[in-house]
C-alpha cells in the first residue's frame, strides 16, 4: 500500500547490488595452529539502536592438520625393475607353454617332449627379451654412479661398461629383426611396431631422461608453471617426489595443484604405457606369430593377457605413485576444496567468488552467473574449473589409489586361485602356481602399506576411511 508503514528489513541479495566478498582474518591460535574466520556482512540489516551499523557474522575457518607420514622408502629403481623382469619372463615362459604344448603323456606321442622347441622362433624370444629388459638396463646406466662427486677407475668402468651394454642391446636387437625379416612376413614385422607408434602418440618426438645425468633444453615439462616449493619437474625417476608446503596464499595452493596434475598425468601415463607394453609382448606378439597350422587355446592365451596387464599396472601404479606421493596430493587437495553447483533456490546469503579468499565450507558464492556451494574444509579452487573438481575427487581421501590397486590385486589372486581349483589342466596348474607366487609379493605389499596408513589417517580422517 503506497505511503503505508514497512516492515523490518530482513537480508536479501539483490543482483544489482552483489554482497562484498569474504575477508579471511586470523583471529585466534590453539595449539600454534592458526585458526582461519571469514567476516560475512549482511545487507539490509540494522542495529537494534537505529545507529546503522551492519551486522558482522563470524564464520570459522577449520584449520587442517598433516599426519606425519611413517618411513615407507620404495624400493629402488634397480630392484623393482628386477623383479618386473622376473615376473614378465615367467609370464612369457607360460604363454609359450600353452602355444606349444604336447600331449607328451600319451604312449603314441613320437617325442617325449612337453613342448614342441621345433616350433618356436629363437629370434622372436630373444627380442621380446629385450623389449621386457629395456627398463632394467636403462634404470642401471641412470641410476648407478650418475652423481658421483669423485671421478675415480672404477666409475670410467662403470661407465664404459654402460656404454657397452648399450652398444650390445641395440646389435642384438637390431640382429634379431634382420633374421626375423628373413623368415616372417611384412605384416607379422608391423605388429612389433605397434608400441612404437603408441610412444609417439602419448610421448611425441622425447625421451625421459634423467635431468641431472643428461640436461635436456627440450624437457617439455620445463614450461610448466612450478610451486616454490617443487623444485625441478619430474624427471621420469620414480625416486624423485614433490614436496608439499602448506601456504595461506590461494594462489599459491591453485599453482601447487596445477604443478602437481601434470607430475601426476605424466606417471600416469608412464604406468598406462608400459604396462599396455608388458601385456602386448608377452602375451600377444607370440599368438600373431603363431604357424597357421597350430591349434590354439584362445580363452587361456586372453586370459593370461588380462593378467599380465592388470598385474603390470598394478607393479608400476605402486612404485610410480607410492603412499608418500599420494599424501603429498592429499595434503595439496586439502587445502584446494571444491564446488559443488547448485540452483538458485537457495536463501542462504550468497557472495561473490574472489581468487584471494579461502572460502568456509557450506558457503554460497556467485561465479559466471552460476551458485556453487563449497564443500571443502577449506575452498580456493575455482568453482567451475572441472579438473581441480577431480583433482580433489581423487585425492581427498588418502588411500583412494591403494585401495584400487589393492582391490585389482585382489581379484586377479582370487580369479587364478578359482581356476586353479577347477581345471586340471597340466598347462593351468603350472602357470597358475607360477604366476601367483609373483602376484603374492605385490599383494603383501599392498596390503602392509594399506595397515601402516589406516594407523596415521584414522584419528583424524573425517570421511571414515
Amino acid at each position: 500500500m503506497a505511503g503505508g508503514r514497512r516492515g523490518p528489513g530482513r537480508p536479501q541479495m539483490s543482483r544489482s547490488m552483489p554482497p562484498p566478498p569474504l575477508h579471511a582474518t586470523n583471529v585466534a591460535q590453539s595449539g600454534g595452529n592458526n585458526v582461519q574466520t571469514t567476516s560475512i556482512r549482511h545487507r539490509g540489516s540494522s542495529s537494534s539502536s537505529g545507529s546503522g551499523i551492519m551486522h558482522t557474522t563470524l564464520i570459522p575457518i577449520a584449520p587442517i592438520h598433516h599426519p606425519a607420514f611413517p618411513p615407507l622408502p620404495p624400493n629402488s629403481n634397480i630392484a623393482f625393475e628386477l623383479s618386473v623382469v622376473m615376473y614378465l619372463l615367467t609370464a612369457l615362459c607360460m604363454q609359450y607353454m600353452n602355444i606349444y604344448k604336447t600331449t607328451w603323456w600319451l604312449p603314441s606321442y613320437p617325442a617325449s617332449y612337453s613342448l614342441n622347441f621345433y616350433l618356436v622362433d629363437p629370434y622372436l624370444f630373444f627380442f621380446i627379451v629385450m623389449i621386457l629388459v629395456r627398463r632394467l638396463a636403462w634404470s642401471f646406466i641412470r641410476d648407478t654412479y650418475s652423481t658421483v662427486q669423485t671421478v675415480t677407475l672404477f666409475y670410467f668402468l662403470v661407465l664404459a661398461f654402460k656404454v657397452l651394454l648399450m652398444i650390445t642391446m641395440a646389435i642384438a636387437m637390431v640382429w634379431c629383426l634382420w633374421k626375423m625379416v628373413q623368415y616372417n612376413s611384412p605384416l607379422n614385422l608391423l605388429f612389433l611396431a605397434y608400441p612404437l607408434v603408441s610412444y609417439l602418440l602419448l610421448y611425441g618426438l622425447t625421451i625421459e631422461v634423467n635431468a641431472n645425468l643428461v640436461p635436456l633444453s627440450t624437457n617439455k615439462y620445463k614450461a610448466e608453471p612450478l610451486h616454490p616449493s617443487q623444485g625441478i619437474p619430474w624427471n621420469g625417476s620414480p625416486t624423485w617426489f614433490p614436496r608439499h608446503k602448506c601456504s595461506d596464499s590461494p594462489q599459491d595452493v591453485r599453482l601447487e595443484a596445477d604443478t602437481l596434475k601434470v607430475d601426476f598425468n605424466a606417471r600416469m601415463k608412464t604406468v598406462l604405457f608400459n604396462s599396455m607394453v608388458c601385456a602386448y609382448y608377452v602375451g600377444f606378439v607370440p599368438i600373431c606369430f603363431l604357424q597357421p597350422h597350430m591349434y590354439l587355446d584362445l580363452w587361456w592365451s586372453c586370459l593370461l593377457i588380462a593378467f599380465v596387464w592388470i598385474n603390470s599396472f598394478v607393479m608400476f601404479g605402486a612404485h610410480f605413485l607410492p603412499p608418500r606421493y599420494c599424501d603429498t596430493l592429499h595434503r595439496c587437495s586439502l587445502h584446494l576444496g571444491r564446488w559443488q553447483r547448485v540452483d538458485h533456490s537457495y536463501n542462504s546469503p550468497q557472495h561473490v567468488w574472489s581468487e584471494t579468499t579461502v572460502w568456509p565450507q557450506g558457503v554460497l558464492v556467485r561465479y559466471n552467473k552460476a551458485l556453487y556451494k563449497a564443500t571443502g574444509v577449506q575452498n580456493v579452487a575455482l568453482p567451475s574449473d572441472s579438473s581441480y573438481a577431480r583433482f580433489y575427487f581423487m585425492f581427498h581421501r588418502p588411500m583412494r589409489l591403494l585401495l584400487l590397486f589393492l582391490m585389482l590385486e585382489m581379484t586377479v589372486v582370487l580369479i587364478e586361485l578359482y581356476i586353479l581349483f577347477t581345471n586340471t589342466h597340466w598347462n593351468y596348474v603350472v602357470s597358475l602356481s607360477l604366476m601367483l607366487f609373483c602376484n603374492y609379493y605385490s599383494l603383501f605389499k599392498l596390503l602392509r602399506d594399506r595397515w601402516v596408513l589406516i594407523r596415521v589417517y584414522h584419528r583424524i580422517n573425517e570421511d571414515g576411511e
